[in-house]
């Protein structure tokens, strides 16, 4: 090879001994695109230019020199392996040697300009305090209201991919704050956690206290649901006063769910179940009762069942447990502030429901948390006080009136001795009849109509509407209604029982909530204790006593509820030395046990009234016979 010194662009002359053939020489010469080089080899690899070839390669004298500032080209794709092409297995070992420069950072531009220096902190001698940065406190209720809610896995979720799924879901507090699905206001951390709750669960009991959102995380957790495709198909049974009110609040929190109420009208009733394809149907005990031909057919089946105020099953061998039961379903839900109002077979009952086969009917209470705390959340208006406005309950004793003690002291001192001639033919009836007369009298004289109570509460409602505030007064009879509606003309009252048409009941509540006239609502325990939403009011009074303490509760929080502004202040009347007053006392001890039961301590047998405590309420010596 020889090279022209004074014109180095000059290409280079390959020198040889032999002039080698065409072949041979298009292996050198093809220096261009890939394809060149290809070919050139194809010709070598079939032709005697193979072996001419090795010789020349071999001649130190014949290697050509490319033009030094001719670009390397390196293409993966389209060049074949050296070992390969047969020609090259007689060369041997080949060994190549890469040298590459390290990577540098890029010098910044002849503008820039530098930051300025840190101001050098004087040294100090001595010692020194330095504060250093602290962990946010775990039981600070505002480091609470940051943390991210997700949902969990159940405890029987086993597989990893099925857990997995679990933590690739997003948190659900960037769900509802406006961005993502439109809500009317973001839900309360604990809202969240009940809505993560029932998510990932097919069995679950929803049982916080009343008044904290159970309709409205219920309706959310159904909402992602259907959202994300797990759900098609949903029933919601409920009574029917509150059919209504379910309606409102699924357009309230769900507006993009579509739903429809199942009619009256049974021909359109049974059209509606196999026709119909709205993905969420809402329907009341009475008329899921009536349909339960329907039901046993193999076609009707919904991936979710929610029952609303699930304690109405808690009697396992009624008609309306049966008929619930027997839906076909794929995941049940169970929404009820009170799952044990007498005895813990309520809430065995319930988990009939909830988890067939879960809780056997014979399961001792003590066993009880143990099967259900996976499957049952509770929170108490106490464990979310910092959302709750303050609730005051006072026990307000009055005496009765000269006319009224004469009366009540004359009933029962007859009532008694009555009930001891019957010796052991009397039973539990023949108490009650006693208890049912002296509380009537206890709120009105059954001759004159005096009552001390009605004083009480014409005086209390005075200071009511004198600073603008509204009121609920309840009672177990009517009757003591109509005559406070009397007394009370004056304060724009309004009936709300079970004498009023249900169709007329709706209108009633929005009228005492728009008509700043309307001061006080009048309502029986069994029409306005479930389901009522009456945070508006300020004030309740209980003018006479139930005797089960969860259904007072219910009645209490329709005004306790989230998004009260004011202190409720509950007054509960008392007539000093009746039957009130001893049933009060059993009222508070009957409570306590209840909050042992949900607080899942040891449990009772029974917290309903047993027979020697029922006849303890008097001085009676008979025993039924055995």
């Amino acid at each position: 090879m020889r090279l022209n010194p004074t014109n180095p662009d000059e290409p280079p002359v390959l020198l040889t001994p032999v002039d080698p053939s065409p072949v041979a020489l298009s292996l050198f010469s093809a220096t261009g695109a890939p394809a060149g080089r290809r070919a050139a080899w194809g010709a070598a690899e079939d032709s005697d230019a193979a072996s001419e070839l090795v010789d020349l390669i071999a001649s130190p004298d014949a290697i050509p020199l490319r033009r030094f500032d001719d670009p390397l080209t390196v293409s993966l794709k389209d060049s074949r392996l050296l070992s390969q092409a047969p020609w090259v297995r007689t060369l041997g070992r080949v060994e190549m040697t890469v040298t590459t420069e390290g990577w540098k950072f890029p010098s910044p531009p002849p503008e820039f300009d530098k930051p300025p220096a840190r101001p050098e902190k004087p040294v100090v001698e001595g010692r020194q305090v330095v504060d250093l940065p602290t962990l946010p406190d775990p039981n600070d209720p505002e480091a609470k209201k940051k943390e991210r809610v997700r949902t969990r896995p159940t405890s029987d979720t086993v597989l990893f991919k099925d857990r997995l799924l679990y933590l690739l879901q997003p948190p659900l507090d960037g769900l509802f704050d406006g961005r993502q699905l439109e809500v009317p206001f973001e839900p309360f951390p604990y809202q969240l956690e009940g809505i993560a709750f029932l998510m990932p669960r097919h069995g679950a009991l929803l049982a916080d206290e009343m008044g904290l959102g159970k309709t409205a995380q219920s309706i959310l957790a159904l909402r992602l649901l259907f959202h994300q495709g797990i759900i098609k198909s949903g029933l919601l049974i409920a009574p029917k006063p509150l059919i209504h009110n379910w309606s409102r609040e699924l357009k309230l929190w769900a507006p993009d769910l579509p739903f429809e109420v199942f009619p009256s009208d049974p021909e359109l009733r049974k059209t509606a179940w196999f026709v119909s394809n709205c993905p969420l149907k809402l329907i009341n005990y009475e008329a899921l009762t009536r349909d339960s031909d329907v039901i046993n057919d193999p076609r009707v089946h919904f991936d979710v069942v929610l029952l609303d105020e699930a304690q109405r099953i808690k009697n396992y061998g009624s008609r309306t447990a049966q008929v619930v039961r027997s839906v076909r379903r794929t995941r049940s839900w169970a929404l009820s502030g009170t799952p044990i109002e007498n005895h813990p077979d309520d809430l065995i009952n319930i988990f009939a429901f909830v988890d067939p086969g879960r809780v056997p009917a014979d399961t001792p209470p003590k066993q009880l948390a143990a099967l259900t705390n996976d499957s049952i959340l509770r929170r108490t208006k106490d464990d979310v006080q910092s959302d709750m406005p303050p609730k005051m309950i006072k026990d307000l004793e009055v005496e009765l009136l000269p006319a009224q003690r004469s009366a009540y002291d004359l009933a029962e001192k007859d009532g008694v001795i009555r009930l001891n001639e019957l010796g052991d033919t009397i039973n539990v009836q023949h108490v009650f009849q006693l208890v049912m007369r002296l509380k009537q009298i206890c709120n009105f004289d059954p001759l004159t109509g005096e009552s001390a109570k009605l004083v009480q509460l014409v005086q209390d409602m005075e200071e009511v509407v004198a600073n603008g505030r509204k009121a609920i007064i309840f009672s177990q009879w009517v009757e003591p209604l109509l005559v406070i509606e009397k007394a009370l003309a004056a304060y724009g009252p309004l009936q709300y029982h079970g004498r009023i048409p249900t169709q007329q009941r709706t209108p009633i509540l929005d009228r005492f909530k728009a008509d700043p006239t309307k001061h006080v609502l009048l309502m029986s325990y069994g029409s306005g204790s479930v389901g009522l939403n009456l945070q508006f009011t300020n004030y309740v009074f209980l003018f006479d006593r139930w005797w089960n303490p969860a259904i007072e509760d219910q009645a209490i929080n329709r005004a306790h509820r989230i998004g009260q502004k004011y202190p409720v202040t509950v007054t509960r009347f008392l007539t000093e030395n009746t039957i009130e007053k001893r049933i009060a006392d059993v009222l508070e001890a009957k409570r306590k046990v209840f909050n042992d039961l949900i607080a899942q301590a040891d449990k009772p047998s029974s917290i309903g009234l047993n027979e020697d405590e029922i006849f303890g309420l008097f001085d009676i010596r008979a025993r039924p016979k055995r």
